[in-house]
């Protein structure tokens, strides 16, 4: 889905590594529950010794003749599934998925992960009363947005995507980010050894906590996720005081994002950093709160007008949860509110940030009633036929049923500098689903 730099792979067998690959004959393929620009999600079985007995995982499949397709015209799409795969990998948070494995077939190449049968954000406020959350249940999901965040910020990588289509619902009621097609790494400065700051102006307590802030940013490069090469702990004495780890990266120049969630500095070019995903929070919030997002236009031309000139409107009084969303709609990215503002806010007054995972009974605790036990399922020659039929279409009435769901597709793509314009595509997919099974909600990625 990314428009991300060219590469010459066929989708990232150089990627498998030994331990990591899916024998396609252990899964039990079930059914798709989502697609995006380059791929399908369907939900899976695995069988084996080795499978955790059974264990339903999300299968995501991509073509790899859409990845040389794409390769070709310049998006460099085969990178991002190995970026994806990579970051996969490596990520140990309760608000992840886990990987699961990867496969590679002649026609296809893909990754398992964990599978949320809560659904995903999206459709459970638009199961509650007026289509709303409570602010109880707006602070539980905020808290677990804030430290979702942090965590893959401290790893220097900026999410991109925050939307409630991306948020799952864990069966235990916690929530499970997914989807890092359209995260990116971002680079340190090769000049963030000057600044202007004395270094004795700075406290001992305060060089502490930067220093803590640092340690976790490199703590991945153990395991093989060498995110940065330069040695950072020597330039300690070098960063001003209210320094953050964003001053000490370079901004990304990539136009991507979704429509009505991106922030005001992607759509006008100024370059980006971790401040984007504090914007989609803000949005993600609103949302929560009044059933809408607060920028839509009649178009993307004039939602992003908006964007860039409205302010939010929040009805009614002044509240903290207000407030904050005012701060974090900030629309120069300077003045945005951050991570430890954004912990400290009065909003969260009271919450015990080290102990919220621990939280036993969140605002919605799914119930696992898919009878998807006994379900037939689709051999490898079905779901190769059943991809390339989404993406190659041979007919008509199935490139009229992609154009239509192009038209619900909201996902911008396109890239400056080092991006070419793209398209997303979201469309239902009717086949290869079980009525059992079949929701009224389809996974975007």
């Amino acid at each position: 889905m990314y428009g991300g730099d060219s590469d010459n792979s066929d989708g990232g067998s150089d990627d498998l590594r030994r331990g990591d690959t899916l024998d396609f004959r252990n899964l039990k393929v079930v059914s798709a529950v989502g697609r995006g620009a380059k791929g399908v999600v369907f939900l899976a079985r695995q069988y084996g010794a080795a499978a955790g007995g059974g264990e339903w995982v999300a299968l995501k499949v991509v073509s790899k003749a859409l990845l040389r397709k794409k390769n070709k015209n310049g998006y460099g799409g085969c990178k991002r599934v190995s970026f994806e795969r990579h970051i996969l990998r490596h990520l140990d948070h309760p608000l992840f998925p886990r990987f699961r494995g990867a496969f590679e077939t002649e026609q296809l190449t893909g990754f398992a992960i964990d599978y949320c049968h809560g659904g995903n954000l999206h459709s459970l406020r638009k199961k509650q009363p007026e289509k709303t959350f409570s602010e109880k249940s707006i602070r539980f999901y905020a808290v677990e947005l804030v430290l979702a965040l942090e965590y893959l910020h401290n790893f220097g990588v900026v999410y991109r995507d925050l939307k409630p289509e991306n948020i799952m619902i864990q069966e235990t009621g916690h929530i499970m980010l997914v989807d890092f097609d359209l995260s990116k790494k971002l680079k340190l400065k090769s000049n963030s050894s000057s600044c202007n700051s004395s270094p004795n102006s700075d406290s001992s307590s305060e060089k502490e906590k930067r220093k803590r802030q640092i340690s976790r940013f490199n703590c991945f490069c153990h395991t093989g996720m060498s995110l940065y090469d330069l040695d950072i702990p020597s330039q300690l004495d070098t960063i001003p005081t209210r320094q953050s780890l964003s001053d000490l990266l370079e901004k990304s120049n990539s136009f991507v994002g979704t429509e009505d969630y991106v922030a005001p500095e992607v759509i006008l070019g100024q370059g980006h950093d971790f401040g984007v995903d504090w914007w989609s929070l803000g949005i993600v919030l609103y949302e929560m709160l009044y059933g809408a997002t607060p920028f839509k236009g009649a178009n993307r031309k004039e939602t992003f007008q908006r964007i860039i000139t409205k302010e939010p409107y929040l009805m009614g009084e002044t509240t903290p949860l207000k407030d904050l969303i005012i701060k974090l709609l900030e629309k120069d990215p300077n003045g945005r509110i951050e991570v430890d503002e954004i912990k400290s806010h009065d909003f969260f007054k009271g919450v015990k940030w080290d102990t919220v995972l621990e939280i036993a009974r969140p605002p919605y605790i799914p119930q696992n009633d898919h009878e998807i036990e006994d379900l037939i399922g689709f051999s490898k020659k079905d779901v190769e036929s059943f991809v390339h039929g989404i993406f190659f279409p041979k007919n008509k009435r199935e490139k009229d049923k992609t154009n239509e769901g192009d038209k619900k597709g909201n996902t911008i793509e396109s890239r400056k500098d080092e991006d070419n314009n793209h398209n997303n595509k979201n469309v239902w997919v009717d086949k290869l689903n079980q009525d059992s099974i079949k929701d009224d909600n389809f996974l975007v990625f």
